[in-house]
């Protein structure tokens, strides 16, 4: 657009709006905040994206942008498709390291059900997250990496609600990493659909 500052690019105020989230949850973000965060006039997010429920909604659709995104990168980066599945919901939540942060994402995730436009973009996400999984499973299936006849759809089904369930009980009880749990939950549910416990594809996540 003519006449827009050019000095920091949306993509990091993007970025930056997603830390100051995971910091101050929704009472303490505001336009101001990241402004702060961008090193930028909180004027110019006024104008860039007319106020905080645009600067959301902005965030909410790169959001679903970098779903669609990730799995491939994952896929591309592991010979195992199990093993980038595991990979896959790891990076979905990087950058939560605190059980702070992730209390706070929820929070806004809460307000986002309430806001029509909003919930479109996370439902969006939750869609491309979804397709990702069963894309991954089906994959290990055809490979051998599952035991023949395993339902992949219910197994999608399930690997969703571990990783929902797994962040929600690590910020409860605060022990060890998440990354570390999601990787330890993921290979409980998977174990017994594995054809031999010998050499498992979870390895090489």
């Amino acid at each position: 657009m003519a006449g827009r500052p050019r000095g920091v690019d949306d993509a990091v105020v993007l970025a930056r709006t997603a830390e100051v989230m995971g910091r101050t949850g929704p009472a303490g973000l505001t336009l101001a905040a990241v402004a702060r965060e961008a090193g930028l006039a909180p004027a110019t997010l006024v104008q860039r994206f007319g106020s905080k429920r645009g600067l959301l909604l902005a965030l909410a659709e790169q959001s679903a942008r970098d779903a669609e995104a990730l799995a491939g990168r994952v896929r591309a980066g592991h010979g195992s498709a199990l093993a980038a599945l595991v990979a896959l919901a790891v990076e979905s939540t990087a950058g939560i390291a605190a059980p702070e942060a992730y209390a706070n994402h929820l929070a806004f995730l809460c307000a986002d059900l309430a806001d029509p436009g909003l919930r479109a973009h996370a439902l969006a996400v939750h869609e491309a997250q979804g397709r990702a999984v069963a894309a991954l499973l089906a994959e290990a299936a055809d490979a051998g990496e599952l035991r023949p006849g395993t339902d992949t759809a219910a197994l999608a089904s399930s690997v969703r609600a571990v990783v929902a369930g797994t962040g929600l009980t690590w910020a409860l009880d605060r022990r060890g990493t998440l990354p570390e749990r999601l990787r330890r939950e993921l290979a409980a549910l998977l174990g017994p659909h594995l054809p031999s416990s010998d050499g498992t594809p979870l390895e090489d996540a």
